[in-house]
């Protein structure tokens, strides 16, 4: 069992019975106590569980507990969520535009980490504001109701304002050979204005988007450094991504 998969086991266990131990994890996974201990102190550093002696226990995530996040998002969302916090770093600029990959990364964020973030979406507003140590930044445009962002000429010039150390996109379609393409205009002209603006582009997306292409185009693949998908390093619908210039997660 590779390492994601056991810590969404670590996390599945902790839902149903708010308490593991080393212990049970190391015979029930069948890995040693210090690999346990390894994958309970990155979930903690995430801020998913709280270590207590001899394992750990759940804890509650402003604005949503574990269970709530559960309901929300879909096990593909969780699984790009959390390979996203490999990349977070304490006193980044982060850009992070519409969708609801989007804000699940958000509620991954480590708790004490201190971070800027300057978004478009306004769905990420009631799920920073539970994170005392991040400057949220919100810029202005027009608002769209059906996607929950401000979208527009002054959302791009808002955004070139800035220099982001990092750029969660969340992706409509990509594709190896077409890149990364929106299915509306003025989405997709943020996605370029955040692209442009980022020190390093990061395109999350489900394994259902690989491979297909909407009718605006905002990027091609060689303006993508990291792709994270919910799938395996391994998984053949990645090949044609691995023999491009950017890093699989």
């Amino acid at each position: 069992m590779i390492k994601e998969e056991r810590q969404n086991y670590i996390l599945g266990k902790l839902s149903q019975s708010h308490k593991v131990t080393f212990e049970e994890l190391t015979h029930e996974l069948h890995v040693s106590e210090d690999t346990i201990r390894r994958d309970i102190d990155v979930l903690y550093k995430n801020g998913l569980l709280t270590k207590v002696r001899g394992g750990a226990i759940i804890r509650s995530l402003n604005p949503f507990t574990f269970q709530d996040r559960e309901n929300i998002y879909s096990e593909s969302k969780h699984i790009i969520a959390q390979k996203a916090q490999q990349l977070v770093r304490a006193g980044q600029t982060i850009f992070m535009d519409g969708g609801t990959t989007v804000c699940a990364v958000a509620h991954y964020f480590p708790k004490d980490v201190p971070l800027r973030v300057v978004t478009n979406n306004q769905a990420l507003v009631p799920i920073i504001r539970g994170f005392e140590k991040i400057e949220l930044i919100v810029l202005g445009g027009y608002y769209d109701r059906n996607t929950e962002t401000t979208v527009g000429a002054q959302t791009c010039k808002d955004a070139k304002n800035y220099m982001a150390d990092l750029y969660f996109m969340g992706v409509c379609a990509i594709d190896s050979q077409y890149g990364i393409t929106a299915a509306v205009r003025e989405d997709g002209e943020v996605k370029q204005a955040m692209t442009e603006a980022s020190l390093q582009t990061v395109a999350l997306s489900s394994k259902e988007k690989l491979g297909s292409t909407d009718h605006f185009k905002v990027c091609g693949i060689n303006r993508i450094d990291v792709l994270i998908t919910d799938l395996l390093s391994s998984d053949p619908l990645l090949k044609p991504y691995q023999s491009r210039d950017l890093e699989i997660i």
